[in-house]
């Protein structure tokens, strides 16, 4: 393959994977639509009509301007590329900053300096959904000072936490020969695991509140549902998720002794405690059934995938050319394969969502089996109704959309598979007429 062989390959991707997100957004509007006036006949005894269709209304909102941002994206995607954006910011650091910092610090440069332009670009897009959209279904809680903050916080995050492992992929690209990107991978993978293991203690603090539960009666039948389960480690937390938004959520985080479940303060103020209890045995089915090795093992042999091809096409020249760069004559070219690279995989990824999803919900099946065997299975019915209506979520999604898109099953799909609740149950009115 030549240099206009890669550019059309390129086009071509782009614009299939652009039509297939476009298309399945369309399809997801068209049947939540169809759908937003009646209820489902499995909710109508606890879903009323207007939690209906306001859910149903959020959600076009949200793919209306899913639709605006897909578009925003891929002409951002073809200035950066074919257009010469990364091509026009590796001159200009090349001219002004490499003879000052060597080869190295102009690489790490231009990775920063790639990442920081894409964070701000973005930001009018994340205002919008924060402010106008979650704004105008009472689901934010954040001020103009809180999001500041946090957007401040994040983009320092990822520039400390990211730049010196690029750093050392980089130093490891010019130095291990043939092989870098095996040696490349197992740094990516130590810096991954490093991560996960210091996300709750270190990472997650610098944005939200953690406490122990509060409530002592409460706390002691936590207490025996993880004993019984064999969670031991740094235990169950609550996290203010209220300072922030209206939605309420759990999840399980951390490996070894730091691996906790974290329950939103909005979440224990909208279930019982029965459905509470539900709720946390299915966070402990992760932990109990090695959910999370599981998804860090997928992904780190994806990873090991994707280090493999850039391998070859790192020293590839068309590979630069043809996506609008033309390499450096002298100074290394691995910083801008890098880039390169991860705009390709974010196109080719879009095409191996479905299986990533797939994978998802077979943990939630599995999830919601070991809860309903720990906990009551009609507390935790209830409790993903609730769930769903509190968050806005719609019921009735499009199922090919859902397919290529959802980590979780839908509400629907989770209730079938629950063990029936006797007549008198708590959650006999969720589950009655599936």
């Amino acid at each position: 393959m030549d240099t206009q062989d890669v550019t059309a390959v390129f086009c071509v991707l782009l614009a299939a994977s652009t039509a297939l997100r476009g298309w399945l957004g369309l399809r997801q509007m068209r049947h939540v639509a169809a759908h937003r006036d009646k209820v489902p006949a499995p909710f109508q005894a606890t879903v009323p009509l207007e939690a209906h269709r306001k859910a149903a209304d959020y959600t076009l909102a949200r793919q209306r301007f899913g639709l605006v941002n897909l578009g925003f994206e891929t002409v951002l995607l073809l200035l950066w590329t074919l257009g010469g954006g990364i091509a026009a910011l590796n001159a200009w650091l090349v001219q002004e900053l490499a003879p000052a910092v060597g080869a190295l610090g102009y690489q790490v440069a231009l990775l920063g300096s790639f990442v920081a332009i894409s964070f701000a670009l973005n930001l009018p897009f994340d205002a919008c959904s924060t402010f106008r959209i979650e704004q105008r279904f009472g689901l934010n809680r954040m001020g103009a000072g809180l999001w500041v903050a946090d957007q401040a916080k994040g983009l320092l995050l990822t520039l400390v936490l990211l730049l010196p492992l690029a750093a050392l992929i980089l130093w490891l690209m010019g130095a291990a020969g043939d092989t870098w990107w095996l040696w490349a991978w197992a740094a990516y993978a130590a810096f991954t695991l490093l991560l996960v293991a210091i996300y709750p203690t270190v990472i997650a603090p610098l944005f939200n509140r953690f406490a122990p539960l509060s409530d002592d009666s409460l706390a002691a039948r936590v207490q025996d549902l993880m004993e019984r389960c064999g969670f031991a480690a740094s235990g169950l937390f609550v996290m203010d998720g209220s300072r922030r938004s209206a939605e309420s959520n759990a999840y399980f985080t951390g490996l070894g002794r730091s691996k906790r479940v974290v329950l939103y303060d909005t979440l224990i103020a909208q279930l019982t405690r029965g459905e509470l209890l539900a709720v946390l045995a299915h966070e402990l089915g992760h932990f109990r059934l090695r959910h999370v090795p599981k998804q860090i093992a997928v992904s780190l042999l994806a990873a090991l995938a994707g280090f493999a091809v850039l391998g070859g096409l790192s020293a590839w020249p068309a590979f630069y050319a043809g996506l609008g760069v033309e390499p450096n004559a002298v100074l290394p070219n691995d910083a801008i394969a890098l880039l390169l690279f991860m705009c390709a995989a974010g196109i080719v990824g879009v095409f191996l969502s479905p299986l990533g999803a797939l994978f998802s919900r077979g943990h939630e099946f599995e999830a919601d089996a070991y809860a309903a065997s720990h906990a009551d299975g009609g507390e935790l019915a209830m409790a993903l109704v609730t769930l769903h209506r509190e968050n806005l979520a719609t019921l009735t999604p499009d199922p090919l959309y859902w397919r290529f898109h959802a980590s979780h099953p839908t509400v629907l799909e989770r209730l079938a598979k629950l063990p029936a609740p006797r007549p008198g149950d708590p959650g006999a009115a969720a589950t009655a007429s599936l």
